[in-house]
């Protein structure tokens, strides 16, 4: 981890300027613009309510009643105004905060799902752990504290500049005193506990953000868990993930005590020097007694001010932390440019490899595709997007429209890996892929997946804007042996956590059901009907031959053989063969 420098700062303002120069710029320049006039309000009512309890005090001491209740009086009217003023000043910083949060937050999911950047985040961005987290979490923490760390220092500056005056007023060596302690005390604190606090902090976000993950897959694999009997395996998991943010924790705390413990002590001079400075003055009667008191809230005041950075030291380092990982996951995003390095050398990402080991570089040949009213593949080459494998070589093969290709052979010679090239998730290799528009495809992935929402959602995914009456829904899940599925469920917009309410068979079949409601022009289906009996599965695919929609499928079942008409065998050495599908059963 970085101490406090330029580069932390640099990280900081990556991630800030886009929102207090963009198109929400005016909107927060006049908030954070009212939240200074609220602030200079509150700096002016403080020194006020600073000198006259200073003269309250001197009254009572010169036994003056009327001077009492006249300050009294002022004292009054201070606190009706001050009241207020405080209330406006935290809510418009809430406010501010928020309108920040909504801002960056949206931008961080725009990104993190425009060109499948969650994809490439989970397959090649491996040190980007707890992306979720980060969005919602490290950037409610960044704008929050970032708001209220600015506003402590303007309203510190503010407190130094109009403060000052009356201690320098009051003892001119109580000012040179208090500006050499302030320097000394945050060099300090800086220098022995900048860097640990720090790392500590980053690494008991992850490591907590771990934890939580750990209980998160439980929920979402509670029953394979559970005919695994895997209780006490996922239970030791769980604690190790916990003990390691606790010890962590414990490193963090035992730091914090030392820093506290000299905090405390260096905080102590405040509360006891203004009083033997001034003192024989008062003895001298030079000054009243009420003097001791104003200069004991001046010097607070300013040395509290000077030694912001010492007083929120341990916000500071947590604070750091979060900006560390929201600019890592911001530069995988790719919302930044690169950090420049004063020598010149590769550049190197976040977890230390260099461009050239980077999956898109340059350096390494890369699919091209093309649009096209059909699907092709020509002189095609698929590699693991190391490059360090290559799982099929110099293919090619047109794909007739409104037929079937089944694509075959064993288990990791790149079946699903050649569907994720043609949806564009890969790119490492060679060759051109011709297909239609992605809007025009259908995929169907080997793990059914469902949608946080309606069973209309379910049925309508990923279009739910489509709009589809009722009947045409129920047809739908009629031809996929659900027909009984929405009366179960109340209606097509019955929210449920579908993933866990319905089988695996269930879910395939409901998923199916997309490509009839949907009907596109191509379909690309992963094993999507593994989990069916035969007489479903060949009543799924009787319906897929009558939309007319050209279909791919990968599988291993013979059957499967029958409803298509050629098929694309794939063995290990990467090479390959395109044969009718009658004579295709050897690999299956």
């Amino acid at each position: 981890m970085e101490r406090f420098n330029l580069k932390g700062f640099r990280r900081f303002w990556a991630i800030a300027k886009s929102y207090w120069f963009g198109d929400e710029k005016w909107k927060a320049g006049g908030l954070l613009l009212l939240i200074a006039v609220f602030l200079l309000g509150y700096t002016g009512l403080s020194v006020v309510l600073n000198n006259k309890r200073g003269v309250l005090i001197s009254a009572l001491s010169a036994k003056d009643e009327a001077r009492f209740w006249e300050t009294v009086l002022v004292f009054v009217g201070v606190l009706v105004a001050y009241a207020p003023l405080m209330a406006g000043y935290d809510y418009l910083q809430k406010r501010l905060g928020l309108e920040w949060r909504r801002w960056l937050t949206g931008r961080f999911v725009a990104d993190y799902f425009g060109d499948r950047a969650f994809y490439d985040i989970q397959q090649f961005h491996p040190d980007i752990d707890n992306p979720d987290q980060r969005i919602a979490e490290d950037v409610k923490n960044f704008t929050q504290q970032s708001l209220a760390l600015l506003l402590v220092v303007v309203s510190s500056v503010l407190q130094v500049i109009a403060f000052s005056g009356v201690l320098w007023g009051i003892s001119k060596n109580l000012v040179g005193f208090l500006v050499l302690y302030a320097v000394l005390g945050t060099l300090v604190t800086v220098g022995i506990f900048g860097q640990p606090l720090v790392r500590l902090n980053f690494e008991q976000l992850k490591r907590e953000a771990n934890f939580r993950f750990s209980l998160v897959r439980i929920r979402e694999n509670a029953e394979a868990i559970a005919f695994y009997r895997g209780e006490a395996q996922e239970a030791s998991q769980v604690n190790n993930r916990f003990m390691a943010a606790f010890e962590n924790f414990k490193k963090l705390i035992i730091w914090e005590l030392n820093l506290n413990a000299l905090t405390n002590a260096y905080e102590f001079i405040p509360f006891v020097l203004p009083a033997i400075v001034v003192a024989p003055a008062v003895f001298s009667g030079d000054l009243e007694v009420g003097k001791v008191s104003e200069a004991q809230g001046a010097f607070v005041r300013v040395f509290f001010s000077l030694n912001v950075v010492v007083a929120r030291f341990s916000e500071l380092t947590s604070f750091g932390a979060g900006i560390d990982r929201l600019y890592s996951f911001a530069e995988a995003l790719n919302h930044l440019e690169p950090e420049v390095e004063a020598v010149a050398e590769p550049s190197a990402s976040i977890d230390g490899s260099t461009a050239e080991d980077s999956p898109k570089s340059i350096d390494h040949p890369t699919i091209a595709i093309e649009t096209s009213a059909s699907l092709a593949l020509k002189q095609f080459t698929l590699q693991t997007p190391n490059y360090q494998r290559t799982l099929v070589e110099n293919l090619s093969i047109d794909i007739p429209d409104k037929t079937g290709l089944l694509i075959v052979g064993p288990s990791g010679c790149g079946k699903s890996s050649l569907l994720r090239a043609i949806a564009g998730l890969w790119h490492s290799g060679s060759g051109t892929i011709y297909r239609p528009e992605l809007d025009n495809i259908l995929f169907l992935p080997q793990k059914p997946y469902m949608i946080l929402g309606t069973l209309r959602d379910q049925l309508l995914y990923p279009n739910t804007s489509q709009a589809v009456d009722d009947a045409s829904l129920q047809t739908a899940l009629e031809k996929v042996n659900l027909a009984n599925l929405a009366e179960r469920f109340g209606g097509f917009d019955a929210v449920e956590e579908w993933g866990d309410v319905l089988s695996l068979g269930e879910q395939q079949r409901l998923t199916f059901a997309r490509i009839l409601v949907s009907q596109p022009e191509f379909a690309i289906l992963d094993e999507a009907t593994s989990a069916l009996d035969l007489a479903n599965e060949a009543k799924l695919y009787d319906h897929l031959h009558h939309t007319g929609t050209t279909f791919v499928s990968v599988g291993h079942r013979e059957s499967l053989v029958d409803y298509h008409q050629v098929t694309l065998e794939l063995a290990e050495d990467h090479s390959w063969a395109i044969k009718p599908a009658s004579l295709a059963t050897a690999d299956l």
